[in-house]
């Protein structure tokens, strides 16, 4: 199973930083790890021309349930494809918090990213609150159910595990946590729809070089859904090596 590194470059970068980021990280990039990098929607193609002829792979931070329509401010799955996209991050927590997305709306964009042709990484996972509660396992299988329709497959899905709490702390969860986490999600996951045996399965929330190579070699870690360390080359970079 080849590795996934995936950079979410949320809401940061002017045009000019983008395009010397992907640059750098298109040139470095190891042959051996399957990248993809998330920049903005409005950074979308000149990221795009920056990546052509390299292994780095296009991917998008959201899109819309439905191909097309009113819905001013909104991108439908079709039109990231069309701008070079073949993957995009769909139910990050920070979408399921501040916009109020529900499982079954994110279920519904994962099938709108399908008919497009993309790859749909779903993210899941609990916060502070459910984990000191004891319900960070329910919560994320709760998620993963109800996030991932039929026609989910290995070839068109990957799971991100990202627990809510370690994001952009610089508290990563522990190693005994990753595993046991990766471990049920796989379970869960495998259960939901055969297609989805062996699905890889990413893990995020304050991944950076000093911690990567652990979190990376736990069994069930099939690679790293970055946020801030991927906004410097050579930190995202050292991630994708680690791999």
């Amino acid at each position: 199973m080849t590795p996934l590194v995936v950079g979410n470059w949320k809401m940061n970068l002017t045009a000019g930083e983008a395009i010397r980021l992907a640059g750098a990280i298109a040139r470095e990039a190891p042959a051996d790890t399957e990248i993809v990098l998330c920049p903005p929607a409005v950074w979308l193609v000149p990221v795009a021309s920056q990546l052509a002829g390299s292994a780095v792979a296009l991917g998008g931070q959201d899109c819309h349930q439905v191909g097309q329509g009113a819905h001013t401010g909104d991108i439908a799955a079709r039109q990231l494809a069309d701008a070079g996209c073949s993957h995009v991050i769909l139910g990050h927590s920070e979408r399921r918090a501040n916009h109020g997305e529900t499982d079954a709306q994110v279920a519904a964009k994962v099938s709108a990213a399908h008919d497009a042709g993309m790859v749909a990484i779903v993210c899941v996972g609990e916060t502070a609150d459910q984990r000191a509660g004891g319900d960070a396992l329910p919560t994320v299988e709760t998620q993963l159910r109800g996030s991932l329709p039929a026609g989910c497959d290995t070839g068109n899905t990957v799971v991100a595990y990202e627990p809510v709490w370690a994001i952009g702390t610089g508290a990563a969860a522990s190693l005994d946590d990753i595993a046991a986490m990766h471990s049920h999600a796989g379970s869960v996951v495998s259960a939901h729809s055969d297609r989805l045996a062996g699905c890889r399965i990413l893990y995020g929330g304050s991944v950076k070089p000093e911690n990567s190579r652990e979190i990376l070699a736990l069994d069930g870690v099939n690679g790293a859904l970055v946020g801030g360390a991927s906004l410097v080359a050579e930190d995202f970079l050292a991630i994708a090596r680690a791999v």
